[in-house]
């Protein structure tokens, strides 16, 4: 079923692996937009009081899974809001489908050598123990999975400047909402 809101209600929503500073960024589009943010990852930590791995270790995946369902509802009835969510939290059951009725979900990506660029930069000396290593891949392959899904639009950011991906998103974001408005 395909929704159709005005282009002035429409979200924009945000996924993809980058690192660190995606919520940033996140932020800095909305700021431009002069829209609220809100970022999915931190209102579960809010919710629980501690951050997602951690609800995820003490009180399960169903748990975590049940408190994302939660929020996701209750990012559906935001409109004209940059949400920010995880590749992972877009794969558990119809949460890709709900936000999509609200608006246009944009992957963020970069190369793979950037990434483990990144990812070397990110975890120091860790990225060394392959243990380390390999937890920090097996979640870069999770959240890279969303970009299967249907209705996913990518922009690939390896090489561009952090305006330039600003601008990039927001009028890429424009020209899709116009085509589903």
């Amino acid at each position: 079923m395909t929704y159709f809101l005005p282009i002035s209600d429409q979200n924009l929503i945000l996924t993809g692996y980058i690192g660190p500073n995606q919520p940033l960024l996140g932020r800095q589009i909305a700021d431009r937009l002069r829209l609220p943010f809100v970022n999915i990852e931190n209102q579960i930590a809010e919710r629980v009081g501690l951050p997602v791995e951690e609800i995820r270790i003490y009180y399960g995946e169903t748990r975590l899974k049940s408190i994302e369902a939660e929020i996701i509802q209750e990012a559906m009835l935001r409109r004209s809001t940059v949400i920010r969510v995880s590749g992972r939290t877009l794969l558990h059951g119809d949460a890709l489908a709900k936000l999509q009725q609200t608006g246009t979900v944009i992957c963020l990506v970069i190369g793979l050598d950037a990434m483990l660029q990144r990812l070397h930069l990110h975890l120091g000396a860790r990225y060394h123990n392959p243990e380390e290593r390999a937890l920090a891949l097996g979640q870069l392959k999770r959240e890279w999975a969303v970009r299967k899904m249907e209705g996913i639009h990518e922009i690939n950011m390896t090489y561009m400047a952090e305006d330039e991906v600003i601008d990039t998103v927001i009028s890429r974001w424009q020209e899709l909402a116009l085509v589903r408005g």
